[in-house]
């Protein structure tokens, strides 16, 4: 990951809300066709903790996925994603439709993607954040670049980063101490 400087910093302590794509962000972009034309992922268990952590201490989370999924559904739930939009290949409207519902503006929201679709919501967030493994050219559009790969810790790490910049990690922590 690259270096946090005091740009960084600054951007990450505004930070309200979390908005991630799905496919190679919380999963390793694998998808799994099932019988009936469903599908099924894989999400990484300490991203999802992460997620409830940052939930405890006031930092939202949101989904904007291109495509729907039972098991995107389910896991949303679970983990009390406060909006899920799918079926989404033109990320802006849902993006601007959850600025509108939270009240933020941009320099609100950390979106993290891992593909060329989340191009435009990375030139818009606040901070733009593309996980280890995405393609090169979203990874221009980034202010940071996890160490983690999508699937595979990279929301837990910048979900740790946003926190300790807001004074909220030793909070988010607080329980398990």
């Amino acid at each position: 990951m690259a270096d946090i400087n005091e740009d960084m910093l600054e951007r990450m302590r505004r930070i309200k809300l979390l908005i991630l794509d799905c496919d190679g962000v919380l999963t390793d972009g694998r998808i799994i066709p099932l019988p009936g034309g469903e599908e099924t992922k894989l999400f990484d268990a300490k991203d999802g903790h992460a997620i409830r952590m940052a939930a405890r201490v006031g930092l939202k989370t949101a989904i904007i996925s291109g495509r729907k999924s039972f098991a995107v559904r389910a896991r949303a739930k679970d983990l009390g994603i406060a909006h899920l939009h799918e079926l989404s290949l033109d990320k802006i409207r849902p993006y601007e439709q959850v600025l509108v519902e939270e009240g933020l503006t941009d320099e609100e929201i950390c979106y993290v993607g891992d593909d060329v679709t989340d191009i435009p919501l990375l030139r818009r967030a606040g901070l733009a954040v593309a996980v280890g493994d995405s393609v090169s050219e979203t990874r221009q559009f980034a202010h940071i670049v996890t160490s983690c790969p999508g699937g595979r810790g990279a929301v837990r790490e910048v979900i740790k980063l946003i926190l300790e910049s807001q004074g909220k990690w030793k909070e988010a922590m607080a329980r398990y101490l």
